[in-house]
């Protein structure tokens, strides 16, 4: 069979020819659609990458603390005169009358010391006073015998007058004698311990037999008085708040051994100066004690009810970011970057802190910045549904 290999259709080969361009042009289209939606599609994954990457942030304002503030501090207790007894002579303790807790006056023994060293320098300046007393009197005597044969010219001027001047130097070896016997007569009458102030004794170092040495330097107190009918409190006021401490100023005192007990003090002075060391005024109060329950040497929470600084802002203690750079608030600035910044700590309230120095009332906060936050990094903020602290 022979096939007709003649000329085709012209309109057959225009026909497929349109064909062929459309398919073509539609396989464009389609190919060129895909590589856009999958542009699209790349460039909507990497844009919401990058928008994950960008930290959302909660933004809080400090707040200035307004009104009264009660301001707690430690304190340490101390009593109104507490006095270190050493001993003034030495010697071995003969006893002691009086121990710990117990209540003494003024002037009342604590105990006695034998000094059998002093005993026998007292019998010595007695011996020699009757020694120089015995050599007065024939002094005397000598004196006035030449004296009265100066008279008489039997005897010459400068004979009498050297008697004379003997005289005078035997009368102040007298003084002199006496002088020493009355100095070791005084020290012996330091072989009583005595109490310089009613008080109560708070301690005792020494028991009987025990040797005992003169002065401050080598040994501890034999005994310590106090005198505890008022309690001096000692406490260290922040700086900011020195302008608070004025005249008649009160305070309230609550100790861990009294639980739900309060006791009332008020301001008796300052120190009137601020310790370069803790950069702190030193305040005292007075506190009544008739019935014994506060202690020297306690420490107690004090409780000042002065006015808050005016620069003082408070923030929650969520904020704040301590590392090796020290302690710093993230904030926010106006084209929501990072901007870190120190800060000081003028008093810890728990929850929240009270900041001295550092941030303005302005400053956006970051509460509860993560870890990986930098300064300069781009974050989205968001505000907070909890405020720095509540107004006081």
């Amino acid at each position: 069979m022979r096939i007709n290999t003649g000329h085709a259709d012209p309109r057959l080969v225009r026909r497929l020819k349109a064909v062929g361009i459309v398919a073509g042009g539609l396989a464009v289209v389609v190919v060129i659609g895909g590589l856009v939606d999958r542009y699209m599609v790349d460039r909507a994954v990497a844009h919401w990458t990058a928008e994950q990457t960008i930290p959302t942030v909660s933004i809080v304002k400090p707040i200035r603390s307004t009104g009264a503030n009660a301001l707690l501090l430690p304190g340490t207790l101390q009593a109104f005169y507490s006095a270190p007894i050493y001993a003034r002579v030495p010697g071995y303790l003969h006893a002691w009358y009086k121990d710990i807790g117990a209540k003494v006056q003024k002037g009342e023994v604590l105990g006695v010391i034998d000094t059998p060293d002093l005993d026998q320098q007292i019998e010595q300046a007695k011996g020699d006073l009757a020694n120089a007393a015995a050599a007065l009197n024939i002094s005397q005597i000598t004196a006035k015998r030449w004296t009265s044969l100066l008279a008489l010219d039997a005897v010459s001027k400068q004979e009498a007058e050297e008697k004379t001047s003997d005289l005078q130097a035997k009368t102040a070896l007298v003084a002199a004698a006496k002088a020493n016997l009355d100095r070791l007569n005084a020290l012996k009458g330091f072989a009583k311990i005595t109490a310089p102030f009613a008080g109560v004794v708070t301690s005792r170092s020494v028991d009987v037999g025990a040797l005992v040495n003169a002065g401050a330097s080598t040994s501890s107190p034999l005994f310590t008085v106090a005198d505890i009918h008022q309690i001096r409190i000692y406490v260290s006021v922040p700086e900011n708040y020195s302008a608070e401490i004025r005249p008649g100023l009160t305070a309230s005192l609550v100790m861990s051994e009294y639980p739900g007990r309060m006791f009332n003090a008020r301001l008796d002075t300052t120190a009137n100066a601020i310790s370069e060391q803790s950069n702190a005024l030193l305040v005292e109060f007075l506190a009544d004690n008739a019935d014994g329950l506060l202690k020297p040497g306690g420490i107690a929470q004090v409780s000042l009810h002065v006015g808050a600084p005016s620069d003082v802002l408070t923030v929650p203690a969520s904020a704040l970011i301590f590392n090796q750079n020290g302690l710093r608030v993230a904030t926010v600035s106006a084209d929501n970057h990072i901007l870190m910044k120190r800060v000081k700590v003028a008093r810890d309230l728990g929850t929240t802190v009270e900041l001295d120095a550092g941030l303005a009332r302005t400053d956006r906060i970051v509460d509860n910045p993560p870890d990986s936050l930098a300064d300069g990094q781009f974050v989205h903020p968001q505000q907070s549904t909890r405020a720095a602290a509540s107004d006081r």
